[in-house]
């Protein structure tokens, strides 16, 4: 077992969990795993490495997740990533997208749980990081107690000892990406079931978690919680987080223990960011969009919302408009 720490961490989300979101996140918890978002196998080899897989050094610790079915193209690119520093190399086995599964990777290899424990075989010995997967709890008709376990047992045989499971099914036909997130039922007690059979492996948890009060439930059962779309939305939810699961003293309720950094110090960090972005060539948007949700639920929010949406993607913006946000936000910096 690695000596990662996945009692909390943040799932791999396509267009959204990228290097600038991963920055600003950090600035919230210091401890949570971090995911990029999913690349394949295809890109990394014959595209601009640099530009999919670099990152910024407090990041860490942050995984990178691949999709690919080629045993030797995802071994290759454990190894590349490696040598770029990441700390974990995540498979991914859970994106139901068509254009995932005309690669004939992401859910679908579920099927093929032979295949899976190729790929985790060659991974490992090209690199010598991690090797985690994130699937469903199954597809289609194999959404048996007994076709998850039998995914688990042969793809642990091949040495993967971290297992991310989805608790939900993805239909790979018939169902959208986004319609795969939501219409298949939640199967908490699957995963809690997994974990019991399979106590030496690690089982971390994802699908539909909202509130850390949820994540704390989660623990009674399995290793750790990933959380999703709500980290993305309601990003200062994660202010608890460091000192409630990573802090070993700590018996204090989720909804009860202060934060200990204001929104405006994180977006002022970020302002310190993006204008050295800037200076390098990068544009506004590019990180902007990822601080929209840093306000939930608090006074001016949809007015500072509106605002970064309105002018951080004209040509030539600057951190001005993010200044001038601000002077929607109705409170005193908190």
């Amino acid at each position: 077992m690695s000596n990662i720490d996945r009692t909390f961490s943040i799932a791999p989300m396509i267009d959204w969990t990228d290097r600038h979101d991963r920055y600003f996140l950090r600035l919230i918890s210091k401890h949570t795993l971090l995911y990029t978002e999913m690349i394949t196998t295809g890109a990394i080899i014959h595209g601009d490495k640099e530009r999919h897989l670099g990152f910024n050094t407090e990041e860490h610790p942050v995984a990178v997740q691949l999709g690919g079915s080629n045993p030797s193209d995802l071994a290759l690119c454990s190894k590349i990533c490696e040598d770029y520093g990441y700390n974990e190399i995540n498979l991914n086995i859970g994106c139901p997208s068509d254009r995932v599964q005309s690669g004939a990777f992401g859910a679908c290899l579920m099927a093929n749980p032979d295949l899976v424990a190729e790929c985790i075989d060659k991974m490992k010995a090209a690199c010598t990081l991690p090797v985690t997967i994130k699937c469903r709890i199954g597809i289609d008709d194999q959404d048996e107690y007994t076709d998850l376990q039998h995914f688990v047992t042969t793809t642990k045989g091949a040495g993967c000892e971290t297992f991310i499971v989805h608790a939900r099914k993805a239909w790979l036909q018939g169902l959208s990406p986004k319609e795969n997130r939501d219409i298949p039922p939640l199967n908490y007690e699957r995963v809690y079931q997994l974990k019991r059979e399979f106590p030496e492996l690690e089982i971390i948890i994802n699908g539909g978690i909202k509130t850390l009060d949820e994540c704390t439930l989660h623990l009674d059962h399995v290793d750790g919680v990933m959380m999703g779309r709500e980290a993305y939305q309601n990003p200062f939810i994660l202010a608890n987080v460091d000192n409630l699961f990573f802090n070993p003293t700590n018996q204090i309720s989720a909804g009860a223990y202060p934060s200990q950094i204001t929104r405006h110090e994180i977006v002022e960090n970020m302002i310190i960011y993006i204008d050295k972005l800037l200076a390098n060539g990068g544009q506004l948007k590019w990180a902007s969009r990822h601080i929209l949700g840093i306000f939930q639920g608090m006074p001016g929010a949809r007015a500072w919302r509106r605002h970064l949406s309105q002018h951080a993607y004209k040509k030539d913006a600057t951190t001005d408009v993010i200044r001038e946000a601000l002077k929607y936000i109705d409170l005193p910096p908190s």
